[in-house]
């Protein structure tokens, strides 16, 4: 028998038997193999009492030899010469034990893994259906016009990008209806035009909620010059480095440029 096998035959044994085995029974029988292995599997080898307690750890010599004893009358251990103290070395040999069918703990252990695999797919496939519904819904919202998206359609990761657009959509309408402009294009705007830009700021951009904070304050402040140029978030992607640097302090213009009023009127 190797190392496996004796492992193998243990355990059947430990499984059939749980009101006999106990710790110390395992870590005696485990320190014997790994000894008769450093020793080449020698049929039979010295077993130091002091050694043995002391790698596992047993401080009680009574202890060990009713453990190593219960290893005897189980037939996992032979006694070759028994030691007449706990300062002398036992001999013993490793016995090839086969009292344990090994069918309850195979039995017990394919069923353990059955039903853990079938857990793990049952849960990977709860995600799976998750993701999926996430998916499907955002697919049909690209679809629809932004304005007319409830908020509770919204998945939750995307309701943070989702507020920002509406805040900046309904911005741009208001600059667009204070100049007397046409608003048309901005209320068919597509779902996805207005979320995009904001999530791609945010996410790919290193954009901060703390400066888009500072372009709406801009584009919604007495300035007169960005509110003919950013109607779109898409526009607003494109020249917000530009409303960051500009901050708080807005070019004065006395009269608003003919390209940005050529701009809105014929925005539509």
């Amino acid at each position: 028998m190797n190392g496996y096998e004796f492992s193998r035959a243990w355990f059947d044994f430990s499984f059939n038997h749980p009101n006999k085995v106990k710790p110390v029974h395992t870590a005696i029988y485990f320190f014997a193999i790994e000894r008769c292995n450093r020793l080449g599997w020698k049929e039979n080898f010295g077993f130091p009492t002091d050694l043995a307690m002391e790698a596992l750890g047993i401080r009680n010599y009574k202890t060990y030899i009713r453990a190593l004893e219960d290893l005897v009358d189980w037939e996992f251990i032979k006694w070759v010469q028994k030691s007449k103290n706990q300062y002398t070395s036992n001999i013993i040999a490793l016995v090839k034990n086969t009292n344990a069918p090994p069918k309850a703990l195979d039995r017990a252990l394919h069923t353990a893994v059955s039903e853990q695999c079938s857990k793990q797919v049952r849960s990977i496939a709860s995600i799976d259906k998750q993701l999926n519904l996430k998916l499907k819904n955002l697919k049909a919202l690209n679809k629809k016009e932004f304005l007319k998206v409830d908020k509770s359609e919204i998945p939750e990761n995307y309701l943070g990008y989702f507020n920002w657009a509406f805040k900046f959509q309904q911005l741009f309408l208001k600059n667009l209806k204070n100049k007397g402009a046409p608003t048309k294009k901005l209320d068919q705007a597509g779902f996805e035009d207005c979320l995009t830009p904001i999530r791609l700021m945010l996410e790919k951009d290193g954009v901060s909620e703390e400066q888009l904070q500072v372009a709406y304050e801009l584009l919604n402040g007495s300035e007169e010059f960005w509110k003919g140029i950013i109607l779109s978030t898409h526009k607003l992607r494109e020249k917000i480095g530009q409303l960051i640097a500009q901050g708080k302090k807005p070019v004065k213009l006395k009269t608003m440029d003919l390209q940005v009023q050529h701009k809105i009127q014929s925005y539509d």
